[in-house]
């Protein structure tokens, strides 16, 4: 074969080959419209479906603008990476009854996602948040959270803002190997259950160098979670970076192997906590290999909490309920700062199954108003204590 012939047929490959690994699928060619009015859900979808079926490297791109987005399911798998990038905003509807599932916006069964592009996600929670009545009705409409990421593999959520979300902002559920950062997650603090990121049967977590101000658990990892490592978070207002609640349920997975590192919580009701309910049931669910370290609070009312008679609402605490999940191996290691109400460390273990192995090593917590003395109180705990303790440990 002549040499010539041979070099300009390998380019023309070459070319064809580059232009096959990255194409750009623009939601205005698929009749996308910014104009804060129109549904644009059929469009956003034409556009994923076309990328997921491109076999290069393929981005879904939003401009800027205003778009009204109905709820919406984006599913895999797909034949490359896929990249959604959101550069303008969307605005859920407001109407509840306009949804038939617990989530706006879902991605599900995709390998190799990314989703960010510094837009906006406006779930438009302020006229839900008044019907949110479950804890008083068992048949209570569950309001959508505003983006559910489901059996997603290699994830990188990155650059985003979301606002008043009707439920939880952002939801991990049967997911490994998830990179969250450069988030900022924000509703009013009296709106309810609008959990930051709430994450349950998945592995393999980080969460970095994001900012959450909502209603509820800025951070709520549930059962199944495992492999989790938070830093450089900001919580403020909310409830606190959680563990559960776990143990109403039987059959629920156990939470392992969570690091809280280098964060900071300002005016919320919790700093780090674990939830266990009281029940009749005899779970074999654990909660072990935790740690909290270099951990600031700024007039938080409860730092440090273990809470193993977790209630949020009446009945409870029947007699004989007690929690059967099994907490061991938890440590809290240079921890400072400021509480608001009487008690640094509330460590409240069941009688039942009661903490193994906790260790507390320097802590500094004093109170924010001058007349007032902190406490630390421990219930059930078998631990240690280690270096500065302030105020007096109570293990």
């Amino acid at each position: 074969m002549n040499t010539n012939f041979l070099s300009v047929f390998c380019l023309l490959v070459c070319i064809a080959e580059a232009k096959n690994e990255y194409k750009l699928f623009n939601v205005l060619n698929y009749g996308a419209r910014a104009d804060d009015r129109t549904d644009n859900t059929m469009a956003f979808l034409k556009a994923w479906s076309d990328a997921c079926r491109w076999r290069g490297k393929s981005t879904v791109l939003i401009p800027q603008g205003s778009y009204m987005l109905n709820e919406v399911i984006f599913s895999g798998p797909c034949n490359s990476w896929m990249n959604f990038q959101i550069e303008g905003r969307l605005k859920a509807p407001s109407d509840i009854y306009s949804f038939k599932t617990d989530s706006w916006i879902s991605f599900r069964y995709v390998n190799n996602l990314y989703v960010g592009g510094g837009g906006t996600l406006d779930g438009q929670g302020a006229v839900a948040w008044a019907k949110n009545d479950c804890q008083k009705n068992r048949n209570c409409r569950v309001l959508p959270g505003t983006m559910t990421f489901q059996f997603i593999t290699n994830g990188y959520i990155h650059h985003m803002r979301s606002i008043n979300s009707k439920q939880n902002h952002f939801t991990l559920y049967g997911c490994k190997n998830m990179v969250l950062t450069k988030l900022k997650l924000i509703a009013p603090f009296n709106s309810p259950n609008t959990d930051g990121i709430k994450i349950a049967l998945s592995m393999g977590i980080t969460i970095t160098s994001v900012s959450i101000g909502t209603g509820d658990d800025c951070i709520a990892m549930l059962y199944g979670t495992k492999g989790v490592r938070i830093s450089d978070v900001f919580c403020g207002p909310g409830h606190g970076i959680s563990i559960g609640s776990l143990g109403k349920n039987n059959g629920e997975e156990d939470v392992d192997d969570i690091v809280v590192k280098n964060c900071t919580f300002s005016g919320t009701n919790n700093g780090v906590r674990i939830k266990t309910w009281s029940s009749i049931l005899q779970t074999t669910t654990h909660v072990s290999n935790i740690h909290y370290e270099d951990i600031v609070m700024d007039k938080v009312q409860n730092p440090i909490i273990i809470d193993q008679n977790y209630c949020p609402s009446l009945p409870c605490n029947a007699k004989g309920e007690v929690s059967s999940v099994q907490i061991s191996n938890v440590s809290y290691k240079y921890i400072r700062g400021s509480g608001n109400a009487d008690v640094a460390a509330s460590l409240q273990c069941s009688p039942n199954k009661p903490c193994q192995n906790i260790t507390m090593e320097n802590i500094n917590l004093w109170p924010s108003g001058r007349s007032r003395k902190l406490n630390n109180e421990c219930l059930h705990v078998i631990g240690a204590s280690y270096g500065t303790q302030i105020p007096h440990a109570c293990i």
